[in-house]
């Protein structure tokens, strides 16, 4: 079991860290990449490409689905992180605009396809073994280690980005720095494979193999008779993504770009208040298999729709502490979202198609809501000159997120 959470949450970890070191990046990087003469039109680009890697997250999703319902979660771990680590150190190496024109960008484009690709199977596939290798009794608490994994991974890498903002001047930053904490990922990958390839499949795949009970066809088992399951896990994910990921990157991007607060003081606030959200979910952990799933994850959504529209009014008030406090308030319903989630999503499916249909589900409605939110986020402050307006999307999706939580029966 313990390796179990190790696997699973460094796995996610690292996942996170090189996913979500990009958007921390993209205002400084984003004119060696897409020069502009006007800084948006520059960090709109850099967004709309770490949205499309999000986008091809479902066909990330269907290959690992596919590969850990047919062949075992432990291969489906093992070669999702290689894949995400390669492609994040590939990216310290890009040569920019200037050095090879706009083939520079593509490759870019191109790498951050892989990197959407290879996450599409790694936190549903962590999700997945943690809950078929935990107790029965034991799954809503275990299951909070594998977003605690997560989580330090985003605070991990805004930490990272802070020490070399700190260590590096404006230029500095810009011409190379921003290619150190991409370089992190070579020690991180190996660490996770280490860890990886230590355990054993799950006992539920396991038994499963022994008695010849594998899927041939899990994606059209998947989509043929779960189909009410798969739209309760695209709603969660919907509203999960949009929240989560507008806390996690844009809100960075809002306090450096639109309000100019200090990028060093940003990055160090952010890998803050991620570690605040990571100490409460042991707590809610202890929550969720007190209450249920259902019960707070209801909670967690409902305190994101509250708190969006004055937390995003605080932030700009011109004082860095409103902000921060604002900030940490926005946040703190991040951890009782993210912890019933990760126990509920695994018993939407059975176990025949469980990896498949958590894939499909949970990247279609990330795709939808959670990796276009910074760029949808950047893009209705530039268009209605209203830094308030982020906040109504939470709140849409929060909507989604709820209705769909509505249909779910607490013993499922």
């Amino acid at each position: 079991m313990r390796r179990a959470i190790l696997a699973g949450s460094i796995g996610t970890l690292i996942e996170y860290y090189d996913f979500s070191i990009y958007g921390y990046l993209a205002v400084a990087f984003a004119p060696q990449f897409f020069p502009s003469s006007d800084p948006t039109a520059s960090t709109l680009a850099a967004l709309a490409v770490f949205a499309t890697g999000l986008v091809v997250r479902p066909i990330g999703g269907i290959f690992f689905g596919r590969l850990g319902d047919r062949w075992g979660r432990r291969k489906a771990l093992v070669a999702s992180v290689m894949a995400m680590g390669i492609a994040s150190s590939v990216t310290a190496l890009l040569p920019t605009y200037h050095q090879i024109g706009v083939t520079a960008a593509v490759l870019l484009f191109l790498i951050r396809m892989v990197q959407g690709i290879s996450s599409g199977g790694e936190s549903v596939g962590a999700y997945t073994y943690v809950y078929e290798s935990a107790p029965p009794r034991r799954r809503a608490f275990l299951g909070a280690f594998t977003p605690i994994g997560s989580n330090l991974g985003f605070a991990f890498a805004a930490a990272t980005a802070g020490v070399v903002s700190a260590l590096t001047t404006k230029s500095q930053m810009a011409d190379w720095g921003w290619r150190l904490p991409f370089l992190m990922a070579v020690p991180l990958t190996l660490i996770c494979l280490w860890a990886r390839l230590r355990i054993e499949d799950t006992p539920e795949f396991a038994e499963a193999a022994r008695h010849d009970d594998i899927p041939t066809a899990p994606i059209h088992e998947a989509l043929s008779t779960h189909r009410k399951a798969l739209l309760q896990s695209m709603g969660l994910a919907m509203a999960q993504g949009g929240a989560v990921f507008l806390g996690l990157t844009y809100i960075g991007i809002h306090l450096t770009a639109d309000l100019k607060y200090d990028p060093t003081h940003v990055f160090w606030l952010s890998a803050g208040v991620v570690l605040v959200t990571v100490l409460l979910m042991v707590p809610v952990g202890l929550l969720t298999a007190r209450f249920g799933c259902r019960r707070v994850l209801l909670v967690g959504l409902l305190g994101f729709l509250v708190t969006a529209y004055p937390a995003m009014a605080l932030m700009g008030r011109h004082s860095f502490a409103l902000a921060a406090a604002a900030y940490l308030l926005f946040m703190l319903s991040s951890a009782i979202v993210q912890v019933p989630a990760a126990s509920l999503w695994p018993r939407l499916f059975e176990r025949r198609v469980r990896y498949t249909g958590m894939a499909i589900g949970y990247n279609i409605g990330t795709v939808l809501a959670g990796g276009t939110a910074p760029y949808i986020a950047t893009y209705l402050v530039h268009r209605t000159g209203n830094p308030i307006s982020p906040a109504f999307f939470v709140m849409l999706v929060c909507a989604i997120g709820i209705a769909a939580l509505m249909t779910v029966r607490e013993d499922v």
